[in-house]
């Protein structure tokens, strides 16, 4: 370090050992219009363990319970937040900015799927065009009022996460997982990639459980025994529920129907242990 060092490492060329770089800042504000109190992650590791079924049922229930909450589908290759609200209308906007879809029952809802011609139309983009893509669901939709934002995220660890956790004001995460062994190596990078991100973990969901028979009331461990317990002792977190096989629920996400469903007590147990943790 130079005797005549101000500290002011940005406009100094001397490559010393105590140089410091500044940080550089990639969070956007929301829309100038948008009041948002908080805002939860749901994440996964790998695809096809429920996560836009917990963002789903975490936004109906807290809707239930008297909270304006909202949906940031940011899972832009893979949407299925539309089919399981029965949303079949495409967003609007005007000079101010891009206007989120209602559900039946007032849950905000943005999407991919709202901006195109059709649902089946593929989304074939590269990653940072994706990421910009949710980028823009948070900075140019006007999201009014909302007192719980659930965003839909795509499994894994790339691009979108990384977007999302750098540029969104992300209160806290909740982790979806499922029993197989293989799964608990999954969730380890999800808890590392969010600690690595200094984003706070709210918990952890083990979806398809096990599968309670009608016919006796026994339950079957449809998937092997669970591992929850073992991954949240070993991250120190908590687990905020342990879901159950149920062929009523995906009946009603194909009909369009989610916000009708009756559901079970666990719903509403895991959605209170949630809401006291946040």
């Amino acid at each position: 370090m130079s005797e005549n060092c101000n500290q002011n490492c940005s406009s100094c060329s001397d490559d010393c050992t105590e140089r410091k770089e500044p940080k550089t800042d990639f969070s956007e504000k929301p829309h100038e219009l948008s009041n948002i109190k908080k805002v939860i992650g749901i994440v996964s590791g790998k695809g096809g363990v429920g996560k836009s079924l917990v963002t789903s049922m975490l936004a109906v229930t807290m809707n239930r319970m008297g909270y304006h909450s909202a949906i940031l589908d940011a899972d832009v290759t893979g949407p299925s937040i539309p089919k399981a609200f029965g949303i079949k209308e495409k967003a609007t906007g005007s000079e101010f900015g891009l206007f989120p879809i209602k559900s039946k029952t007032g849950i905000d809802i943005m999407s991919i799927n709202l901006l195109l011609e059709n649902d089946t139309d593929p989304v074939v983009w590269r990653g940072p065009i994706i990421g910009n893509t949710v980028k823009q669901f948070w900075t140019d939709v006007i999201w009014s009022d909302v007192d719980f934002m659930f965003i839909d995220m795509p499994p894994g660890t790339g691009d979108v996460p990384l977007t999302v956790f750098q540029s969104i004001a992300v209160d806290g995460i909740i982790i979806v997982t499922s029993p197989q062994e293989l799964v608990s190596m999954i969730v380890s990078k999800a808890v590392k990639m969010a600690e690595m991100m200094n984003i706070p973990i709210i918990g952890l969901v083990e979806n398809m459980s096990y599968f309670k028979c009608p016919d006796n009331d026994k339950e079957y461990k449809i998937f092997g025994d669970s591992h929850i317990e073992e991954i949240a002792k070993k991250h120190n977190l908590e687990v905020l529920a342990k879901l159950p096989i149920d062929p009523k629920i995906s009946a009603v996400c194909d009909r369009g129907l989610i916000e009708l469903f009756d559901g079970n007590l666990w719903w509403l147990k895991m959605s209170r242990h949630f809401f006291e943790l946040v």
